[in-house]
């Protein structure tokens, strides 16, 4: 059997169990959300910013929030991290989906939670040593609404983004919105450097509210750079920028090399993920 470890609802189980069956509304409506979460040994990066991002989006989704809800969460992070032995870099995925009930109008508000892990290859944020190649994805567009924000359970977006990639053999690509703007990459917020300037899309763009986003626009601001993160970017944008780098909670920040037949340089992002690491691991 087995011996890797998750835990559903605050019990821990062999990750081979059988949890769920046919009913489970995450599975049928996708009526679910998830933060993947950073941790090196027991230390959880920003665990507050994602907790209150998770439940702003369980509000959004009219889920009933369980008394001390957070710190149970945290509690049972811990645990599993012991229990799987992870004690370098590890990687948190907590899921909250409806109980099952209901078609599309639930039978309850009340919610279960799933917390798994997996082992990180490196136990620090640590940049790309080779840039990364990426390009458009505009069949399918992200649109502003109420939900753009939280990652829920309905990435088809990000799969159809995910398999585009794949098929132009780029490391990473952007969505766009319905006006043709940028919006983020498949599992990243963008930023852009233009003369020392940085420039990241806004939230009414469509992007998602990113935990390292808002972390690295803090610390650019704290090291005195001009930033703009209320952007409207146009892929045009991309031929002229200095640099081009992608942000998330798990890697911190990617470089990137090339877009067409552009290349750029990573100095501002060797500076800001630098800064980044003396904040996040104490």
């Amino acid at each position: 059997m087995n011996s890797h470890q998750l835990s559903y609802n605050g019990e821990f189980y062999s990750e081979d169990t059988a949890l769920f069956s046919a009913d489970n509304r995450a599975f049928r409506y996708g009526d679910s959300l998830f933060e993947t979460i950073h941790c090196n040994g027991t230390q959880i990066q920003f665990f507050n910013e994602h907790m209150e991002r998770l439940q702003l989006g369980m509000i959004q989704l009219h889920m009933e929030i369980p008394d001390n809800f957070s710190e149970t969460i945290l509690k049972n992070i811990k645990s599993l991290i012991t229990k799987n032995k992870s004690f370098l870099g590890t990687r948190i995925r907590l899921s909250v989906f409806r109980n099952s009930g209901g078609l599309y109008t639930p039978n309850t508000n009340r919610i279960s939670y799933l917390i798994e892990s997996s082992k990180l290859e490196e136990p620090k944020y640590f940049l790309n040593k080779k840039g990364l190649k990426i390009g458009l994805f505009d069949t399918y567009k992200k649109t502003f609404n109420s939900l753009s924000g939280f990652k829920t359970g309905n990435s088809l977006p990000f799969i159809l983004a995910g398999l585009h990639k794949s098929e132009m053999k780029w490391d990473d690509c952007l969505l766009m919105n319905e006006r043709q703007n940028l919006v983020e990459s498949v599992s990243s917020n963008l930023f852009v450097v233009k003369d020392d300037i940085l420039f990241t899309p806004s939230l009414e763009s469509g992007a998602l509210n990113g935990i390292m986003r808002e972390q690295i626009i803090q610390i650019a601001l704290d090291l005195g750079m001009t930033v703009y993160d209320d952007c409207v970017m146009k892929p045009e944008q991309l031929m002229v920028a200095d640099e081009i780098f992608l942000t998330n909670a798990i890697v911190g920040i990617r470089w990137v090399v090339a877009y067409e037949e552009r290349r750029y340089f990573n100095r501002s992002a060797k500076v800001l993920i630098e800064e980044l690491n003396k904040r996040a691991f104490v």
